[in-house]
């Protein structure tokens, strides 16, 4: 064979076998298929609007803040009537925008009142090959099977007093099911049989930090991620007053960092070696509240407080949105707008711009471009590096709180009432 005919032959190789990955990608969790906010899409949408790049446009009933989840040609979201009394599922076909099945899936005798900002369905729930896992905190989760739309197993007994409405969202882990149980009354991570519903393991945060605080200070509404450390995986798992690393197999604690006070919403990250953890509300006395953004090094065990923590930031760190880092670079946008770059060897400030808009969607990475997603339907694409490129600004009708989906260089979003494919 010659050299021109074996350079050909490897081009056509490497050519049909991204199509083959960009056909396979799905988008399985909250924050994409690795729980970090990136999209392995290569052309995803630059500029939309509501007459231009706007595949289809789909009416969603109901109230939710979840994210929508895409598995094969099914894009699921969950959803929830505004009172709570009807919590139901609604898949979409990714194709043509058809609604192919609303399930309700509980129906619960009574409600807890929930924050104004929240929602009813604001857990994601998450997916794979043939089932669909849905997450209402203490109403209920279910496990449906996505070929023929039957409920495999439900429970309705892993319950609390969420105080201002349900947010943690599940995860898969090999054969199980996690899940975070986080109340003013009891907090709890527990794992599930993915296939059966049934009790692997249940683990309780340490109560000694939780016994002498008032209750609204010990609910949580974290999702955990899952890394892998010395060759063996820790689930990194925030709750109100500290952060901890457990054993995904087991729910044996391997080691925690203490912080207070409440709250924590955004996701853990994971980079290079690090964890970075977002302490939730901080309530100093006589001080305006803010919230950390702790550099973990997850290599220790027992309380590794005062000796794995080489850095930390208070300043415009978010509580609900998730940053996005790539390139050694964390970027992360405050609620109200300010939008920081950081350096995630040393957490020192590159850059700071000011947007004009609120965030509660998380960040996340496609093709290039950082992607930050306003309550008032814009989105800013922005272009990583040492300065604040703006790349494009592209407005929506509606509110967006769900963080998209961005797979196969399509944008999977949902704002307040729709679901929208935007691509080419």
């Amino acid at each position: 064979m010659n050299r021109k005919l074996f350079s050909l032959l490897l081009l056509l190789i490497c050519f049909f076998s991204g199509l083959l990955t960009q056909a396979q990608e799905n988008w399985t969790h909250l924050r994409g298929s690795h729980l970090d906010g990136h999209s392995s899409s290569k052309n995803a949408p630059i500029n939309w609007s509501e007459t231009s790049n706007i595949l289809w446009k789909t009416e969603i009933r109901g109230v939710a803040w979840s994210s929508p989840v895409v598995f094969g040609n099914q894009i699921w979201t969950s959803s929830a009537t505004q009172n709570g009394e009807e919590l139901f599922a609604v898949c979409t076909d990714f194709n043509s925008g058809k609604i192919l099945k609303e399930m309700i899936l509980f129906k619960p005798d009574s409600v807890q009142h929930i924050h104004p900002t929240n929602s009813y369905a604001t857990s994601t729930p998450c997916i794979e090959d043939g089932f669909i896992y849905v997450h209402y905190g203490t109403y209920g989760t279910a496990c449906v099977d996505t070929r023929n739309f039957k409920i495999i197993w439900t429970r309705t007994d892993l319950n609390c007093e969420h105080m201002q409405g349900a947010a943690s969202s599940p995860i898969l882990y090999k054969n199980l099911l996690i899940l975070h149980i986080e109340g003013t009354d009891v907090q709890y991570l527990i794992a599930l049989d993915k296939r059966t519903g049934k009790t692997v393991w249940k683990t309780e945060r340490p109560q000694e930090f939780y016994r002498n605080i008032e209750p609204v200070y010990r609910k949580a509404y974290c999702t955990p991620i899952v890394v892998e450390v010395n060759g063996k995986d820790q689930l990194i798992s925030n709750g109100s007053q500290l952060c901890i690393a457990y054993e995904p197999e087991t729910g044996k604690e391997i080691w925690q960092v203490f912080y207070g006070d409440d709250s924590t919403v955004a996701m853990n990250l994971s980079y290079n070696g690090m964890v970075y953890v977002n302490s939730g509300w901080m309530f100093p006395e006589g001080g305006a509240f803010y919230v950390r953004l702790l550099a973990v090094d997850p290599t220790g065990t027992g309380d590794v407080t005062k000796t794995h923590v080489p850095w930390e930031i208070v300043e415009d760190v978010p509580q609900i949105s998730t940053p996005v880092i790539t390139d050694s670079l964390i970027y992360m946008v405050h609620e109200r707008g300010d939008l920081t770059c950081l350096n995630a060897r040393d957490g020192k400030v590159i850059w700071k711009t000011k947007l004009k808009d609120q965030f509660n969607a998380s960040i996340l990475y496609a093709s290039g471009n950082i992607y930050l997603f306003s309550l008032k339907g814009k989105t800013y694409l922005i272009k990583p590096g040492l300065s604040y490129q703006l790349v494009a600004e592209n407005q929506l009708d509606g509110m967006i709180k769900a963080t998209p989906a961005i797979v196969r260089d399509n944008i999977i979003l949902r704002t307040d009432k729709f679901l929208y494919r935007i691509g080419k």
